[in-house]
């Protein structure tokens, strides 16, 4: 993991804190290392792929003001950006194997916080059975960037793709939808209303996501196309069947909604929000069975939401049949 310091750093940096770039790095990152890390003393790390397994990669970063709050606290973003990562594998059915990990700290920005950061990672390599492989750390006059590339592992030829879906599948979905939004709208625009627990949960589905890893490698030879919903439901929908050269039209009603979606617009308001990090797949009928028996294995509840049908694009409908009519389609990066 290496460490770059820029020219002359100000008083008040991370730098002039008594703690250097290397420094820093063996107090709060070496200890998250694994096998192959070698300490995080050398510039990468080796890997050896377990025969008869493909390894899976994935790239995300997130930014302070775009993608988590300022005031968020440390450990949670920690936890955000291991679980966006890792949701990726979740998505193609791959288990985790580690991560590389590459921090722009602000020079203002106090030792205690990277140490809560730390802290989280910790916490989240526990809870997925991942480790540190390696990465960079740099010091930045802009906000504070977080960018993680995660591995994974998983039988050669069985990753979940976005392009599998087939005329006549059915569409589901994991978990709930909207909970994120929720949370995002309490945190950042006071938001009210609601019961003190739900609200509770709602922040916390936002600022700690839930990978559904072992979901994704209970779908492999069940689902015919997978994603995870990060950019909102109808997004992601969009994505699978731009992929998959198809229709898919899901049903308002059907779709298992946060018990707060009154708050943000309703279930239309819902299935536009982002960050559930849910999976959203399809699968063909005669699979439903052992599908749901594989979601009680992995103890999430899924949800069929609607059906792949001829054509192109992704569709919502009320239960009376008619089209709904939604203000956005979702969460745009650019």
């Amino acid at each position: 993991m290496s460490a770059r310091t820029p020219v002359d750093p100000p008083p008040d940096s991370i730098s002039g804190q008594g703690h250097g770039e290397f420094d820093l790095i063996s107090r709060y990152f070496a200890p998250l290392a694994g096998p192959g890390a070698f300490g995080l003393g050398d510039d990468a790390a080796v890997l050896t792929p377990t025969p008869g397994r493909q390894l899976v990669f994935t790239a995300d970063a997130i930014i302070s003001g775009v993608h988590f709050l300022d005031d968020d606290p440390a450990g949670d973003v920690a936890i955000k950006l291991l679980a966006v990562n890792l949701s990726d594998l979740a998505a193609m059915g791959a288990e985790g194997v580690g991560y590389l990990i590459t921090t722009a700290w602000p020079r203002k920005l106090d030792e205690a916080w990277i140490a809560a950061f730390a802290q989280g990672l910790a916490e989240g390599q526990a809870a997925y059975s991942v480790v540190l492989l390696g990465g960079d750390t740099v010091a930045t006059g802009g906000p504070l960037s977080l960018s993680l590339t995660a591995i994974g592992e998983l039988p050669a030829n069985t990753a979940l793709r976005r392009n599998g879906a087939h005329v006549g599948d059915n569409i589901y979905v994991s978990g709930r939808i909207g909970d994120a939004g929720v949370g995002l709208r309490i945190l950042r625009d006071g938001l009210t209303g609601g019961e003190p627990a739900d609200r509770e949960q709602a922040i916390e589905r936002y600022r700690r996501p839930k990978p559904r890893l072992a979901l994704g490698r209970c779908l492999r030879g069940l689902a015919t196309a997978c994603i995870d919903v990060s950019d909102g439901l109808v997004a992601d929908l969009a994505h699978l069947a731009e992929q998959s050269g198809a229709r898919m039209r899901i049903e308002l009603e059907r779709v298992p909604i946060s018990p707060l979606a009154s708050l943000i617009g309703g279930a239309a308001g819902a299935i536009v929000a982002g960050d559930d990090y849910e999976l959203l797949f399809t699968a063909a009928p005669a699979n439903e069975t052992r599908l749901f028996a594989a979601a009680r294995e992995a103890e999430v509840a899924v949800t069929c939401i609607g059906q792949v049908l001829k054509g192109q694009g992704a569709e919502v409908f009320d239960h009376l049949g008619n089209a709904v009519v939604l203000d956005h389609g979702g969460y745009r990066h650019f």
